[in-house]
């Protein structure tokens, strides 16, 4: 029992010397990692992660100098990129150290499940928030803090808010089907505590999924195969056509998927209710702007009348 209290006693020394050390901001990004010194107002930040981070920084209008500029999805996001000079880091799975270190950032911000394998690395550079996975309008306001920009963020999503309330007063109880299809089989991303943030919207709006896309626990998502997809009995069916990194092939993947006798089963296609969907806002959310065209494509489609 005194060593336990002796260790509690030298963790809690050891924190409170670590924010007396720091200059900036100690900011926590997520529950399993200790705080994390950083600039207050930081002025050159390299984002690793293409899709959310850099378009919330964006929405901000932080000063981002590196970001995997090839690989943002949204192409609104990535011109904007161009524009602004954003210089293009790589892969954003192996991004280039060499041109991280040329920019001379003061702060590098990822994602803790793809680039915890470099935070030794990227932290030699500059300080380095690897944010672990969380709700998109939490991370939102995350980077909000970080980069001094809370009261823009709060507007913003104050705004999500009151679009959201009025759309889910207006919400048929119609149950609605989504399901992203991919080369050899699908992904159907499941309404749930620990949603993928388009999802997380439909929720949000008060869409009502299916049973099978439905879940109580922290699962994210199912792969049915062809025969499984039987299960997508919503009167609506969305869908995203997501072949690769390169979207050149997806018209073709989208045609042969459609003419499959088990896909003209669906209730949704039976009625003429399906319809195909934005990679871009789909499958690369990036933050307040795809929120709202999800919420578009829900008045488009779910309130349109049948």
């Amino acid at each position: 029992m005194h060593r336990f209290l002796l260790a509690l006693l030298l963790c809690a020394s050891a924190a409170s010397t670590a924010v007396a050390a720091c200059e900036g901001r100690m900011v926590s990004p997520g529950p399993s990692q200790p705080g994390i010194c950083i600039p207050a107002a930081p002025k050159r930040i390299v984002a690793l992660d293409p899709a959310l981070t850099m378009g919330i920084l964006q929405e901000l209008g932080a000063p981002v100098v590196g970001a995997p500029v090839t690989a943002i999805q949204e192409p609104l996001v990535r011109d904007a990129a161009r524009q602004s000079s954003v210089v293009d880091v790589g892969h954003p799975l192996q991004p280039s150290i060499e041109r991280i270190i040329a920019l001379k950032p003061d702060l590098i911000i990822g994602s803790a499940d793809m680039h915890g394998r470099l935070r030794d690395s990227a932290s030699r550079i500059a300080p380095t928030l690897l944010i672990e996975q969380m709700d998109w309008k939490r991370q939102y306001r995350l980077l909000a803090e970080i980069t001094g920009h809370s009261d823009k963020a709060q507007a913003a999503l104050d705004a999500y808010e009151t679009r959201v309330a009025a759309l889910r007063a207006r919400l048929p109880a119609t149950p609605v089907s989504v399901v992203r299809v991919r080369p050899g089989g699908f992904h159907v991303y499941l309404d749930g505590p620990a949603a993928y943030a388009p999802y997380a919207v439909l929720r949000d709006a008060g869409v009502k999924r299916t049973a099978y896309e439905t879940t109580a626990d922290g699962a994210v998502l199912k792969r049915p195969d062809w025969e499984e997809i039987a299960a997508l009995t919503g009167d609506v069916l969305l869908y995203v056509v997501v072949s690769g990194f390169d979207p050149a092939p997806d018209d073709a993947l989208a045609a042969s998927t459609v003419a499959n006798p088990l896909w003209t089963m669906l209730p949704a296609v039976r009625s003429g209710r399906a319809y195909r969907v934005d990679r871009a806002t789909w499958m690369g959310f990036h933050g307040i702007a795809s929120a709202h065209r999800v919420l578009d494509d829900v008045e488009r489609f779910v309130l349109k009348a049948p």
